[in-house]
């Protein structure tokens, strides 16, 4: 993606939660700093900052923690250059394969991690389940059941249309999770149409994994073409790539922190 096309679409939503930014220089000092929506024993800002947006969600209809999930680094940190206020790691675009956990191991995780968050370092907690195949009843007994344990948000996979999703948002007052994929079984509504429906949360999960496949294989068979009839096909700049990738921040690291002042201003490359 073009640097001059990166974040000219404003993230709809806006958050009252935010984090302070405190600057200090060496001195030591001693500041106090109120945090908000904090469960475990240790706070963390930006924990206590996704809560605080999901609970503004979940008592707003107006607003809804909406997200894409990213596969790796570089596809996180480019949904933070997009202005997305979330950045969602997902299992399935890390390994493109979906476990169904036996109901004892998915009570005794929640309850762990509620554990490990009461005791330690404050963690925002969602409980999945995907039983929905067992029937509605079932998902909706598990997910009374994590909110039972203490987590954050519950997400009952596949809910099928807007009717059933309507109706599990109303049997449960609690920020619930909604997951779109496109072309999957849930039907495809809008993020502003989750919001007014009360859903708190909403992520895409295969939207940067279809991304990757289509521009990758538009790639290959475009540098196949290229090979009897010329150069190569510049998808990006080299300048756009380095900065997208993070070279540029690295080369000011490294002069500002170079133990020799002089410098070429090479780094090794044919391109210097």
């Amino acid at each position: 993606m073009s640097k001059s096309i990166a974040n000219t679409t404003p993230y709809p939503f806006t958050f009252a939660s935010n984090v302070p930014i405190i600057t200090s220089n060496d001195a030591t000092k001693t500041i106090s700093v109120p945090i908000t929506n904090c469960r475990g024993r240790i706070p963390s800002f930006k924990t206590s900052q996704l809560r605080s947006m999901v609970l503004e969600a979940h008592n707003d209809p107006s607003k809804i923690v909406a997200h894409v999930c990213s596969y790796d680094a570089l596809s996180s940190k480019l949904c933070e250059e997009a202005g997305f206020p979330v950045v969602f790691l997902s299992g399935f675009a890390m390994s493109s394969a979906l476990g169904l956990p036996d109901t004892g191991e998915a009570y005794a995780r929640w309850q762990a991690a509620v554990d490990a968050r009461n005791e330690g370092l404050d963690i925002w907690i969602m409980a999945r389940t995907d039983s929905l195949i067992h029937g509605y009843e079932e998902a909706l007994a598990r997910a009374r059941k994590a909110i039972e344990l203490g987590v954050d948000c519950v997400f009952v996979e596949a809910l099928p249309d807007r009717a059933s999703m309507l109706r599990l948002r109303r049997e449960l007052e609690f920020p619930v999770f909604a997951n779109i994929i496109e072309g999957g079984k849930t039907e495809n509504l809008s993020a502003k149409d989750l919001a007014e429906m009360g859903y708190s949360v909403v992520a895409y999960p295969f939207t940067l994994v279809a991304a990757r496949l289509k521009s990758i294989r538009e790639a290959l068979e475009a540098i196949k073409d290229s090979f009897m009839v010329g150069s190569p096909p510049t998808v990006l700049s080299y300048e756009e790539v380095c900065e997208g990738v993070g070279f540029n921040r690295y080369y000011e690291m490294e002069e500002k922190y170079q133990y020799d002042e002089s410098t070429t201003g090479s780094h090794g490359h044919q391109w210097d």
